[in-house]
């Protein structure tokens, strides 16, 4: 018999509306039958990220993250803000508990724990590239993403139901139309290159690795998680009104085909923005507002799928 592969579970107890604590005591068991397992709660903000520095640091290698993007994210930020363990040594499976668990849908994860356990248990692995944000007034501080940065509108809704999610999509539909009263467009200075371009009046920004934000919208033309490139789509000159008008289309996709949204990919690209700074998002968890560079770090990540 081969030996036991040994993984640090990392649980979020308030994720799902506090699915977490129960999601854990009843996969437990079945996870000790396949594997050595050492775990802990997270129990304040960025608590995840200590703790994966604090398993890496003791050795550990493989990790199942049981919470939904935002618990993700930070675990993504613990692996990559350290320099002691090189990333490519690291590997992630995922159980969604989350409100919006938009990173499995671009892969078809189930949502379903004991079917999620099982792709873990056969062991087949996959790499992502993973993105960076350096905030430029910041000091050149970064954090990392793994599936869509979003600036702008769907900074301003993520930030409004940030303390809310409980009704999936609804929310971030809810969310998007009360925005719309208090929304201030903005213009950006775009550089790809060495070669800036000014966009005036616009409604958002997203750069994205894999397709879905917001419990399922989809806001880049062609994400593709493993090319080396981020998926950058620029909405300008949108009207309130067209805005209300395709709120659905946010969640189609369709939205895309409007002719004022310019579509890209790049490997980095920096984003400098007007004296009222837009609101950020990375992977559904509120940033600070700041002028961006962003780039991606190609294959960067293993996981179970």
């Amino acid at each position: 018999m081969s030996e036991k592969k040994t993984f640090f579970v990392i649980i979020n107890p308030v994720s799902g509306n506090g699915k977490g604590k129960k999601v854990w005591n009843n996969v437990k068991d079945k996870l000790s039958q396949h594997f050595n397992i050492t775990s802990q709660f997270t129990n304040h903000n960025n608590h995840d990220i200590q703790i994966t520095q604090d398993a890496l640091n003791k050795g550990f290698r493989n990790f199942i993250i049981i919470g939904g993007d935002g618990t993700l994210n930070k675990f993504i930020n613990g692996v990559f803000s350290q320099k002691t363990i090189n990333p490519n040594q690291i590997s992630f499976g995922v159980l969604a508990i989350g409100t919006g668990n938009d990173w499995i849908k671009t892969y078809k994860i189930p949502k379903n724990r004991h079917r999620a356990l099982q792709a873990i248990i056969k062991g087949n692995t996959k790499t992502q590239d993973v993105g960076c944000l350096t905030f430029l007034d910041l000091n050149n501080s970064k954090t990392y993403f793994l599936n869509l940065c979003g600036i702008g509108f769907d900074g301003l809704v993520v930030d409004l139901v940030k303390n809310d999610r409980s009704f999936g999509k609804l929310t971030y539909i809810f969310g998007a139309l009360k925005i719309l009263f208090n929304f201030t467009y903005f213009n950006t200075k775009v550089t790809l290159d060495s070669e800036t371009k000014t966009h005036k009046n616009c409604m958002m920004i997203q750069l994205g690795i894999c397709r879905y934000t917001g419990s399922g919208m989809q806001l880049t033309k062609q994400p593709d998680p493993n090319d080396g490139l981020l998926d950058v789509s620029i909405a300008t000159n949108f009207t309130k009104w067209q805005i209300a008008k395709n709120i659905i289309g946010l969640f189609t996709g369709s939205i895309l085909k409007h002719e004022n949204i310019t579509t890209l990919k790049t490997k980095h690209i920096t984003l400098e923005f007007n004296a009222k700074k837009p609101l950020i998002q990375a992977d559904g968890e509120p940033m600070a507002t700041s002028n961006i560079k962003a780039s991606i770090l190609p294959q960067a990540i293993t996981f179970y799928l």
